[in-house]
């Protein structure tokens, strides 16, 4: 009987070299799997909160496909960087460690830009917080993100100027997750408050977290780029995959139209199905009272 031996070739294959440069500061193997490992785990959750979705009125899925589709976005994100693809060799400000040029991945700024906003509207939709306050919350989400994009790009000093950019968006964004959106949700009820406190809390502690990530990182070239894909999966895992079970859990018994969220479906809405109704009523009683006539 043949021996099936384990192997994971994207390295080999896909390699380190991008445009004529070499990241000698790259993933291993080891690196690699723990990708290939969250891509799992976010591939099965997109799948099973969609499954769940099912159990639910349609008026009553939104926040079902927000969170399907940060896990969604992730799992290509996650495919790309198992794979070895979607960076760029950058080439490093402290040579902590040995090497000239670390691997970046730009395609996990990509996936940052598309679902943190979508975080974002889980937590604020939650809160019952005004559609103005969400649209310019994650107008400053995008210039953390795009912050954190342009200085793991940039080789020079220069790099800390974004990061502080970054790091005062962030700050607004706590204060009105910590502050006015939680005043919003404790004011809808009790449930809604602690559905709030429990996801914005967990949401919170993890975004502060990824400063620091990116800090010993991409900035600083502190750990080698396999640390940097077990510190960013474990923050992913939690912000997204658990994030989203224990929101979609506690929302199991409110109404979004609680939150200011009257979603119709004409296939469900009994005003719709009854002018419907009486429409082709009225029309056969006409049609039968013209061959009477």
């Amino acid at each position: 009987m043949d021996t099936f031996e384990k192997r994971n070739e994207a390295i080999a294959v896909n390699g380190n070299t991008v445009n004529g440069r070499t990241a000698d500061l790259a993933i291993t193997a080891a690196g690699s799997d723990v990708y290939w490992t969250l891509t799992s785990i976010m591939g099965l959750s997109t799948i099973l909160f969609l499954a769940h979705s099912l159990t639910r009125p349609r008026t009553h899925r939104i926040f079902h496909y927000i969170t399907a589709s940060i896990t969604m976005v992730a799992t290509i994100a996650y495919f790309s960087m198992g794979s070895n693809l979607g960076y760029t060799p950058i080439a490093v400000e402290f040579h902590h460690k040995p090497g000239m040029f670390r691997e970046i991945f730009y395609v996990r700024y990509i996936d940052w830009f598309i679902t943190t906003p979508l975080l974002l509207m889980d937590l604020l939709l939650t809160a019952g917080m005004p559609w103005p306050t969400i649209l310019w919350v994650i107008l400053v989400d995008w210039v953390m993100i795009v912050c954190g994009l342009v200085g793991a790009l940039v080789t020079t000093r220069y790099k800390w100027g974004y990061f502080t950019f970054g790091c005062a968006a962030l700050f607004y964004i706590i204060y009105v997750l910590g502050i006015e959106a939680r005043a919003s949700a404790n004011r809808l009820g009790s449930d809604v408050g602690r559905v709030y406190l429990q996801c914005g809390a967990l949401t919170l502690f993890l975004w502060i977290l990824y400063p620091i990530a990116w800090g010993v990182a991409e900035g600083g070239n502190v750990i080698h780029p396999d640390s940097e894909a077990a510190f960013y999966s474990v923050l992913d895992a939690l912000a997204k995959p658990v994030f989203g079970a224990f929101l979609l859990w506690g929302h199991r018994d409110i109404d979004p139209a609680r939150l200011g969220l009257r979603i119709r479906d004409y296939d469900e809405d009994p005003t719709v199905k009854g002018s419907a109704t009486a429409g082709g009523a009225a029309a056969k009683n006409g049609a039968v009272n013209k061959e009477t006539a």
